[in-house]
């Protein structure tokens, strides 16, 4: 029998709490989630790169509508009986009122988790403001206060030429103090400045693995306070760099041997059941509710 979505809340809150680090890798489709929950994995987590590059658009805020996420969200959520957190942008709007609205879709098709970010798509003026960034976390934070929803807030300033760690803390610390649930700041230079952030709040922090710059492995992020471990787009770009060694392979030298270490079309056809009732994916499929 599939888990509620209450019970699914619950188990993710549950990860949050407890006292070992836990991993939520990203996947970009029904498919890699159940992949990913064979394999043992807890949690899953949507990635907006991930979807762009499916969908064949570059990851930027103005090439991925709220209503492309949320279906992509709720096509992951139906593959799988494991908790599922969504990128959710910047909220996909500049008021509070569009972080609510986001919050509140975003629960009703079965994610029990999802992230607002403080970047504002804008490249001339990439980082909202200290007090509006902090109003709309708080009006993110108290539109999931009575949904089985966990808020992560994400400051954005490494991942837009911003490179103030004082700031970042600053705006991690007053996410925390209006609701959010989990904290998060990707870029971080180096293990000291995740050390630091670990140190300043209370509350969870999130941190991504897999793309450029620094890599630590799970017990050095344990070691600095990290509780969860995202890979954000990494995987899907994984998945894209083995088609395209095999492309390149066919292309110049006429050979196949890229074969070999492609994944059995059994053991594909058995992460894709997994004991599961078939479900339908993709358009037209309708909403909870509709």
């Amino acid at each position: 029998m599939k888990k509620t979505q209450q019970e699914k809340y619950e188990a993710f809150n549950a990860l949050h709490q407890r006292q070992e680090t836990f991993l939520i890798p990203n996947p970009w489709n029904g498919g890699t989630a159940r992949i990913l929950e064979a394999l043992g994995f807890e949690a899953l987590a949507t990635t907006s790169a991930g979807l762009a590059f499916a969908l064949g658009c570059r990851d930027s805020a103005a090439a991925l509508s709220r209503e492309a996420v949320l279906e992509n969200a709720r096509e992951i959520v139906a593959a799988t009986d494991l908790p599922v957190s969504a990128d959710l942008e910047g909220g996909f709007g500049r008021s509070p009122q569009s972080c609510v609205d986001t919050i509140r879709l975003a629960a009703s098709v079965g994610l029990v988790g999802g992230s607002i970010e403080d970047a504002t798509g804008d490249a001339t003026d990439p980082i909202f403001d200290f007090d509006l960034a902090v109003e709309r976390i708080r009006a993110a934070a108290e539109a999931s206060r009575n949904l089985p929803f966990l808020l992560t807030a994400r400051a954005e300033n490494f991942l837009h030429g911003r490179p103030d760690l004082d700031d970042t803390i600053r705006r991690l610390q007053a996410f925390e103090e209006v609701g959010a649930d989990v904290l998060y700041a990707p870029g971080l230079p180096d293990l000291e400045a995740i050390r630091r952030v670990c140190a300043a709040v209370s509350k969870p922090v999130n941190v991504v693995m897999g793309l450029s710059g620094k890599r630590y492995s799970l017990s050095e992020l344990q070691d600095a306070g990290v509780k969860r471990i995202s890979v954000g787009g990494s995987f899907a770009r994984a998945a894209l760099g083995a088609m395209i060694r095999a492309a390149t392979e066919i292309r110049d030298h006429g050979t196949f041997d890229y074969a070999d270490d492609a994944l059995p079309d059994a053991e594909a056809s058995g992460y894709m059941a997994q004991g599961k009732t078939e479900q339908r994916f993709g358009a037209g499929v309708l909403w909870p509710g509709s």
